[in-house]
């Protein structure tokens, strides 16, 4: 059986209604509040006395008995002591009994109903945003990279998504992408996908790019971490106001605009770079541009390069000024245009050849040796510099 007599004497003072006309109700409640805070005051210095006073015999006990042990003086006053202590003792726990009957007997009231199991405050505030570290462009670079490699598909997801819940959702699962790594990875992709021509995924990713950069933005504002304003960016702007929404708009058409750009750019700087590679694989023994040379000959210098008549060339030369003769044909040996006494050249590597197989006892077939003659014959030969002279 539950024993439920201890909830019948409850002290409450200040629900009692019913108290007389002639007394002034709230004086009487004060009155009884004053004196229970009294009590229970008393009552605590009387645990307080006790408190010391069971210290205090503990402390002369120990004491006693620790000089009876060592034999510390008269025996038999000691013997008399520890009894008097040990009485003294006793009557201290015959008055703790008391005080234990008598807190039990003591009604209960809004105080001592109850006692507090723990207590713990929680304050949830916001993580402080991250300073921003004084990384070098080496280091940057670096962890961009380790960034990408860690989280590129993720990313890739992310910029496929299409609905704000989708993205807020995504966000909150992978709270490590809220910040400028991502966002340079979607400007990058931007670029390369409109260099590609993929002009409609580039608008798609650079929405998400834009809603990433907002909610950097808001952090920034707010002195927070971003990841704490992913919800609180995609609840704005699913229920903003016209003029936020319009400038939202206005942003992303901006930043494609941009992006446009930079793909032309790059592909303008990709075109300049292959010419150049082109025009330095070209390039003759003096550093020349062949093309460049051909272009400034005179017509009938071109006339004999275009037909390849060795005659035509020589008979050509040979009507020329001889300065003039020596500066196109100089320029001519620089790029490569012309090789000088390139018969016999031809002739001696051939001779290296034939000794270099004899040696090695190993023969080439004809379509070896056809196809080795062709890379190796200059573009123009049989013309040696003594035929300007």
């Amino acid at each position: 059986m539950v024993d439920y007599s201890k909830w019948k004497n409850i002290e409450i003072s200040d629900d009692e209604d019913d108290t007389h006309p002639n007394i002034d109700t709230p004086s009487l409640f004060r009155w009884r509040h004053q004196a229970r805070v009294e009590r229970m005051a008393e009552m605590d210095h009387e645990k307080d006395e006790f408190k010391k006073k069971r210290q205090s015999y503990q402390a002369r006990l120990m004491d006693v008995k620790e000089r009876i042990s060592k034999k510390d003086g008269d025996e038999e006053a000691l013997k008399k002591e520890l009894e008097k202590i040990e009485a003294d003792g006793k009557e201290l726990d015959r008055i703790e009994s008391e005080m234990i009957k008598k807190e039990k007997k003591t009604p209960w009231n809004v105080d001592t109903i109850s006692k507090p199991g723990f207590e713990k405050t929680v304050i949830n505030k916001k993580a402080g945003r991250k300073a921003d570290e004084n990384l070098s462009e080496e280091e940057r670079e670096q962890r961009m990279r380790q960034f990408v490699k860690e989280n590129e598909k993720l990313c890739k997801q992310y910029g496929m998504l299409r609905k704000y819940d989708d993205s807020k959702r995504f966000l909150q699962e992978h709270l490590h992408l809220v910040g400028e790594e991502t966002a340079n990875y979607l400007v990058i992709w931007s670029i390369n996908l409109e260099m590609e021509e993929k002009h409609e995924l580039m608008a798609h990713v650079a929405h998400q790019c834009i809603c990433m950069q907002y909610i950097l933005e808001l952090a920034k504002q707010l002195d927070v971490d971003p990841r704490a304003c992913v919800s609180s960016f995609f609840s704005k702007i699913q229920h903003c106001q016209p003029e936020y929404r319009a400038q939202f708009d206005s942003e992303i058409e901006g930043f494609k605009g941009r992006i446009q750009k930079r793909a032309q750019e790059k592909i303008q700087e990709a075109i300049a770079q292959a010419e150049e590679e082109e025009r330095k694989e070209r390039l003759g023994p003096g550093g020349l541009d062949p093309a460049d040379v051909f272009e400034s000959l005179p017509d009938e210098l071109k006339a004999c390069f275009e037909s390849r008549d060795v005659e035509l060339l020589q008979k050509t030369i040979a009507a020329m000024p001889v300065d003039v003769a020596k500066l196109h044909m100089k320029r001519c040996v620089d790029s490569g245009l012309w090789v000088p006494n390139a018969a016999d050249l031809e002739g001696d590597k051939k001779e290296e050849d034939d000794s270099g197989d004899v040696a090695g006892g190993e023969e080439k077939t004809d379509d070896a040796k056809s196809e080795s003659a062709a890379k190796e014959e200059p573009i123009y030969t049989g013309v040696s510099t003594e035929d300007v002279d």
